[in-house]
């Protein structure tokens, strides 16, 4: 059974860090090409990053410098780094695969 779920969200102030995990299971984790999305209130859901499965990043322009993908094999486990966050990076957080699954999300409130 494939699962995809994220975990580390929470409530942080501007200009703060967070740091989320998506573990993965019934999935051949180690070469796939893994996505994080972020939905934010009344918006649609948006791309924020990919990791390829040959280690390759692509960011969304806004997160570009501040947010880093990264991944641990082992572990079967997606990161999302969140460094100098903003009220605008409030959102659910999900994590996708290029198969098509998706978490739950895992929701990000920054704010004061």
């Amino acid at each position: 059974q494939v699962q995809l779920v994220e975990s580390g969200g929470g409530l942080v102030q501007p200009g703060g860090s967070l740091k989320l995990s998506c573990g993965a299971s019934g999935l051949p984790f180690s070469i796939l090409t893994m996505d994080w999305y972020r939905q934010a209130p009344g918006k649609q859901r948006e791309f924020v990053a990919r990791i390829h499965y040959n280690g390759g990043t692509n960011y969304e322009d806004a997160v570009k410098g501040r947010f880093t993908i990264s991944r641990d094999i082992a572990k079967s486990t997606l990161y999302l780094q969140m460094n100098s966050l903003k009220p605008e990076d409030t959102a659910i957080y999900f994590c996708a695969d290029e198969l098509g699954n998706w978490g739950q999300g895992t929701q990000v409130t920054v704010s004061s």
